[in-house]
């Protein structure tokens, strides 16, 4: 699964890359060039199963995110760029609350609902751009061919259409699955989950103002929209933090307050965004997190593990994470009942930790 950063120019959104993905300066070539990077997902859960098992290998659950350069009009109109963002899944939309008079900002003054609705404009107009074309193409077809698909999409993208000259993204369209299949090849970019990161001034109060710099900057109403969401993180501060031990970050957290740092948040909030979950394989082999989309069925849960498990599928022996540790090890957990037997219907939680029984 695949994130895009984007933002306007100067907003810390490459800095932030940077510091998810441990991403070097020197990669840094060519600013119109996407740069990938993957972060791992913090998980308190995997790290303390890992204490139970002690493992010879310890694999955290991952998310790519993809540095597509400064957005815009101009920026949308190449063919590289629109490529690199269509690619991705959701949205990571940087947006700038700090003031810095050394960094001009692009319009002049720090305005964070603008600069979010200037930016979602410019997303819909692509969109809009793209629709138009290929509904010109259906008339054409149509007028040659009538079938039942070529007339559903018709309609549908006209509804799309109205939806965009409305000034609402795509995100915010009601769709039956079936509907959302037929959309799916176009890669709308307005259809994209969307987290819209606060990059905040470092003389706000870490601890009491950020939680509430969303509302500070009015920001409430479009992060409680359909797919989307919004959070705030000091740029400087994270910056920071990623060039200190694990022991004096704690440390300069708690003096703030703060039980984690705000890259943790934004990673953690990213994988819920993109409606991801993970259960767990432990043994002492390895302890692993395991991603999946919410409402995966077991036997599709084994496949992601291999495909070979999906298709020998027999059972998956299924406890939670925090039951087996209360348990202290599988064959207490068993011993108890906690340990239980599912079938392939099975819908997996978040925190299962699962052993899949198959055969051959």
């Amino acid at each position: 699964m695949k994130t895009g950063i984007i933002g306007l120019p100067q907003v810390g959104k490459s800095s932030l890359f940077r510091i998810l993905t441990k991403a070097h300066f020197s990669e840094y070539t060519n600013p119109r060039e996407a740069h990938v990077g993957v972060a791992k997902v913090p998980d308190d859960r995997l790290d303390r199963l890992a204490a139970l098992y002690n493992p010879k290998k310890l694999t955290h659950a991952s998310v790519e995110y993809v540095d597509v350069g400064a957005i815009g009009q101009e920026a949308l109109k190449e063919t590289a760029y629109l490529g690199n963002l269509r690619q991705v899944d959701s949205l990571a939309h940087v947006v700038r609350a700090f003031d810095d008079p050394s960094i001009p900002h692009a319009a002049g003054n720090i305005d964070p609902l603008r600069d979010i609705r200037n930016v979602e404009f410019d997303l819909m107009v692509s969109d809009l751009g793209q629709i138009e074309k290929r509904l010109e193409r259906l008339e054409k077809d149509l007028k040659k061919m009538r079938t039942a698909e070529l007339e559903r999409e018709f309609e549908l993208l006209k509804q799309a259409k109205a939806h965009l000259e409305s000034e609402k993204p795509l995100r915010e369209m009601e769709m039956t699955p079936e509907d959302k299949k037929r959309l799916r090849g176009f890669m709308f970019l307005s259809e994209k989950p969307i987290l819209y990161v606060l990059n905040i001034s470092e003389s706000m109060e870490l601890g009491s103002e950020l939680e509430e710099a969303v509302e500070k900057f009015q920001l409430s109403e479009v992060a409680s929209r359909q797919n989307a969401a919004a959070m705030a993180i000091c740029g400087k501060v994270e910056a920071e933090l990623a060039e200190m031990s694990d022991a004096d970050a704690a440390e300069f957290l708690s003096s703030y307050g703060l039980k984690e740092s705000g890259l943790v948040r934004l990673i953690r909030t990213t994988y819920a965004l993109l409606g991801l979950i993970s259960f767990f394989t432990a043994g002492e082999d390895e302890c692993r997190a395991w991603t999946i989309p919410v409402r995966t069925r077991a036997v599709e849960a084994a496949g992601a593990i291999h495909s070979d498990l999906e298709k020998h599928f027999i059972r998956a022996e299924t406890i939670r994470w925090d039951q087996l540790l209360e348990a202290g090890s599988e064959a207490s957990a068993r011993a108890k009942g906690t340990l239980r037997l599912e079938g392939k219907e099975y819908i997996v939680q978040d925190g299962d930790v699962m052993h899949i029984r198959h055969s051959g």
